[in-house]
């Protein structure tokens, strides 16, 4: 027919990508222009899909088109394209520097929320609150602590009383649920109603949060939700969908995105792993633009030039600004016993893995699993023997037995708790009994739950509570180390606690078992007892044990890289600092590419 469009762009069945259809006639066009955009690809003979972000990014494709008159727009996407593409020249504004008519000032903002708000924001809050209203769309980096969810809802406030918006949807981890509950009912003379998603999405809340587990399946009922009326949308712990479209939870995210009004970020680790990160979530708040940013700031290698230029992208408050005490980390690197070092490096040796195996995906994630038996043989090897039960605890004899030198080093394994305390726990366990002498509660961070459980057998003098994947009533546990004054040690691992809980007012005491290659993992866990609210005399004290020799050296030197580009790419030196601990006497989770080529070494 002489009427049909030879092209028609629209939305794929999971409005995350631009569907591209054409006539039998342009089939061939079809295929060398889907070539010039990333990521997209030919679905069948007709038909092409490309992810927005990629979209957008190279729209100036669509111009090679052989018949542009005979195009045809769906609305629905049309008005997508249009409404992020001027949120691409707001960015570009941004960048430039230019102070746009509608920019607000730190002093403006109180005047803004209504006299519905009734909440006190600090110096750095209102500054903060004034550089997202004026962005528009938004990224807040503020560390832990800053009161990121306080200066959401005073954003969300002032936009309300503009009449843009009218509800507020929140994707946040559990853990930070009640956060959002409570400043709901603090921030507003009339709180907002504020609703947990259910099996269906409530027409009546003011505030509706979900958790990252459900977003997939909540798709339907929460676009919905945000079409029926002008929506804000906070990606909390932002981090969390770093891997952007190519992960469950960030294809979710950029999914619902185009159906917002405004579209806010909050992470105090947005970059935990390097610039692919950043790229991801900055892409979120402004599609087709923020990747190429990122990519284009960081390909010279100059992190401080990159860090002026991404700076008008996101706003930040450093630990420096909260004006908290210094936080004290030292390294301790402690010696394997004889018996000890000997199955390691039998263990280490039956891991090695070519290099050319390792570049195969399956290979990758078996050497994943062997670096974790690696960090679970750093602490003791006796934590691979399988137990009655995962939680099954080690058990340890006082005094150890002395080993046979005619016993095979498989049954020595298998007895190993028999014959030696590992230095680890011998270490955490010298550092809680002198803090509880001194009066002082010590949080002791484990990655594997078998070490959380052998742990508290050990620590039972202290009264020891316990917070794993497992724990049945987390919250006891923790009022019982917040209130008992004989509770004198928490053992938990950052995958459970890391996020979302404050311990700071009874708590100024770390002790790491072990870490993983998660940066921004290890610095949310730290922040649970470092954050706003400490008095200026509060000494904070963390202590990292490593085990000399071992996959922990390695963990160590590539979090050290990794916190240093956090820190000079966000300007913050004090992250910087944590990149080189003091050293004092006596994947995993995580891992990227270069993570891989250091294990591979080690292995080596």
């Amino acid at each position: 027919m002489a009427d049909e469009p030879s092209l028609t762009i629209g939305f794929d069945v999971t409005r995350t990508q631009a569907s591209l259809r054409t006539v039998p006639a342009c089939r061939s066009a079809l295929g060398q222009m889907i070539a010039s955009f990333p990521s997209g690809r030919m679905t069948d003979r007709l038909s092409a899909a490309v992810p927005v972000d990629s979209f957008l990014a190279s729209i100036g494709a669509l111009a090679s088109w052989p018949e542009p008159e005979t195009v045809v727009w769906e609305e629905d996407f049309r008005l997508l394209v249009t409404e992020l593409l001027d949120t691409a020249d707001a960015a570009e504004e941004l960048l430039s520097g230019e102070v746009g008519e509608d920019a607000v000032a730190a002093d403006q903002v109180l005047a803004l929320l209504g006299e519905c708000w009734k909440a006190p924001l600090a110096p750095f809050q209102l500054r903060d609150a004034a550089r997202l209203l004026s962005m528009g769309n938004g990224a807040n980096f503020s560390v832990p602590g800053a009161g990121k969810t306080r200066v959401s809802l005073a954003v969300f406030s002032a936009l309300r009383e503009r009449g843009e918006v009218s509800r507020i949807l929140v994707v946040s981890p559990r853990s930070a649920f009640e956060a959002w509950q409570y400043e709901a009912g603090a921030c507003f003379a009339e709180p907002l109603a504020v609703e947990m998603l259910g099996k269906s999405a409530p027409a009546s809340a003011d505030l509706l949060i979900v958790n990252y587990e459900r977003l997939h399946r909540a798709l339907p009922a929460l676009s919905h939700w945000l079409r029926a009326a002008p929506a804000m949308l906070v990606v909390d712990e932002a981090h969390r969908m770093k891997l952007g479209g190519v992960g469950v939870w960030g294809a979710a995210c950029l999914a619902l995105g185009p159906l917002s009004r405004v579209r806010m970020i909050l992470s105090g680790t947005p970059a935990p792993n390097g610039a692919k990160d950043l790229e991801n979530l900055l892409s979120f708040v402004w599609p087709g633009h923020g990747r190429r940013v990122v990519t284009q700031a960081v390909d010279g290698g100059d992190l401080a030039y990159a860090s002026q230029v991404l700076r008008p992208m996101f706003t930040r408050t450093t630990k420096a600004e909260l004006g908290l005490p210094p936080v004290e980390i030292r390294m301790r690197r402690l010696a394997m016993p004889p018996l000890h070092e000997e199955i390691y490096e039998a263990l280490k040796a039956g891991g090695k893995v070519s290099a050319r195996a390792a570049a195969d995906h399956m290979d990758f994630q078996a050497l994943g699993k062997a670096v974790l038996r690696m960090l679970m043989a750093a602490t003791s090897p006796a934590l691979l023997v399988g137990g009655s039960t995962r939680y099954e605890p080690l058990e340890f004899r006082v005094p150890p037995l002395q080993a046979s030198e005619d016993s095979s080093l498989s049954a020595l394994l298998h007895r190993l708790p028999q014959y030696e305390l590992p230095p680890k726990y011998k270490e955490a366990l010298a550092i809680v009994a002198e803090n509880a002498s001194m009066g002082r509660k010590t949080l002791v961070w484990a990655s594997f739950v078998r070490s959380i459980t052998s742990l508290q057998r050990l620590l039972e003098p202290f009264q020891p509570a316990v917070v794993h994947g497992g724990t049945q009533d987390r919250e006891s546990e923790l009022r019982r180390f917040r209130e008992d004054p004989d509770c004198t040690v928490l053992v938990s691992n950052p995958a459970t606690l890391g996020e979302g809980i404050s311990l700071h007012q009874v708590c100024h005491d770390a002790v790491y078992i072990d870490r993983d290659f998660q940066a921004g993992r290890f610095l949310q866990s730290m922040d649970r007892i470092h954050r706003l609210g400490l008095s200026p005399g509060v000494e904070t004290r963390i202590t990292v044990l490593a085990a000399a020799g071992t996959v922990d050296e390695i963990v160590a030197m590539r979090l050290a890289e990794k916190l240093d580009f956090m820190g000079k790419i966000l300007d913050d030196p004090a992250v910087r600092e944590l990149s080189d601990p003091e050293e004092e006497a006596p994947v995993a989770a995580g891992m990227n590419a270069a993570d891989l080529r250091a294990v591979l070494e080690h292995l080596d």
